[in-house]
C-alpha cells in the first residue's frame, strides 16, 4: 500500500549540516520543515537554541549532531556537548562513534562512549541515533570482516542504549583509487544488515544517498524508519505527482 505523504514526511530529518550553510539558510531550512511537516531538522550545534525558536509551535523536532563528523572527541567532550545541546532545545542526538577504536576493536570503549551520550540525552528525554559511518568499515576491524564489524557496532550500540542506529554522516569520504573522494551513504546492503543485527526496539535511520521519492520509499521498504536528506523539498514535491513510482534502488550522493 502507497504510504500517505503525512507518513513518509514524518520519516524525514531534514539535514542542515554543510559547513558552508549560513544562519540565514538554516533559517529557511527551519521554515521549510514546517512547511512539509518533516519529522525533525538535524541542525549544526551552534545553531540549536535559534532552531528551537524557530520551530516552537511545530510538531517539528530539534535534533543535532554529536563528535561530528568523525567521532573522535574524547567522551567526556561528547557528553558535554550531549548536555548542552539538549538544555539548548535539541530532542534528538545524532551522535558518531569512535570509528578508530571500533575498526582497533576496542569494544569496551566504544560501548562505554555510546553510553555516555545515551544516558545524558535520556536523562533530558532526548532520543540517541548512533552513527557507524559504514563507509569506513569495509574492510572491516577487530578482527571481523566488514559485515560482522557493522553488525557487532549495531549490537554494541542497543546494548549502550541507542533508540537508533544510522548508517552515515553523509561526510564519510574515503579516498578512491583515483585519488579523488567519494562514499556510498546508505545502501540497499547495509540497511537490510543493520535492521537484522538489532531487536524491533531500535529503529533504523538511513543517511546519504536517498535524494528522490523512489530512494525514501525504498529505505521504508528495508526497515528505516528514519531518513535523513537536505533534498527534503524535491522528495516531498514529487509525492502525488508520480505515480508510478515504486520500488527502485537507492540513489548515489550525499546529504
Amino acid at each position: 500500500m502507497r504510504p500517505s505523504y503525512e507518513e513518509l514526511a514524518k520519516m524525514i530529518d531534514h539535514a542542515l549540516l554543510h559547513p558552508t550553510m549560513t544562519d540565514e539558510q538554516m533559517e529557511a531550512g527551519c521554515q521549510a520543515a514546517i512547511k512539509y511537516g518533516v519529522a525533525s531538522v538535524c541542525i549544526k550545534p551552534y545553531y540549536v537554541r535559534r532552531a528551537a525558536q524557530l520551530l516552537q509551535g511545530s510538531d517539528v523536532l530539534v535534533g543535532t549532531v554529536i563528535g561530528f563528523p568523525h567521532g573522535s572527541n574524547l567522551t567526556e567532550i561528547k557528553r558535554q556537548e550531549t548536555q548542552l545541546a539538549c538544555q539548548d532545545g535539541a530532542a534528538e542526538i545524532d551522535m558518531v562513534i569512535n570509528v578508530g577504536k571500533a575498526i582497533s576493536g576496542d569494544w569496551q570503549y566504544v560501548q562505554q562512549d555510546i553510553e555516555a551520550v545515551c544516558n545524558e540525552a535520556h536523562k533530558h528525554g532526548a532520543k540517541v541515533k548512533v552513527i557507524i559511518e559504514n563507509d569506513y568499515l569495509a574492510s572491516g576491524g577487530g578482527g571481523l570482516d566488514g559485515d560482522a564489524l557493522k553488525s557487532k557496532l549495531c549490537q554494541i550500540s542497543e546494548a549502550a542504549g541507542a533508540d537508533w542506529v544510522k548508517t552515515s554522516t553523509g561526510f564519510g569520504f574515503v579516498k578512491q583509487s583515483g585519488g579523488g573522494y567519494n562514499y556510498q551513504g546508505a545502501t540497499e546492503h547495509d540497511l537490510k544488515l543493520m535492521r537484522e543485527a538489532v531487536s524491533e526496539s531500535v529503529q533504523v535511520k538511513a543517511s546519504g544517498g536517498v535524494r528522490d521519492l523512489e530512494g525514501l520509499l525504498r529505505v521504508r521498504e528495508l526497515g528505516a524508519s528514519r531518513c535523513g536528506t537536505s533534498a527534503t523539498a524535491q522528495i516531498l514535491d514529487a509525492y502525488g505527482r508520480d505515480e508510478s513510482i515504486g520500488s527502485g534502488k537507492l540513489g548515489g550522493g550525499g546529504y
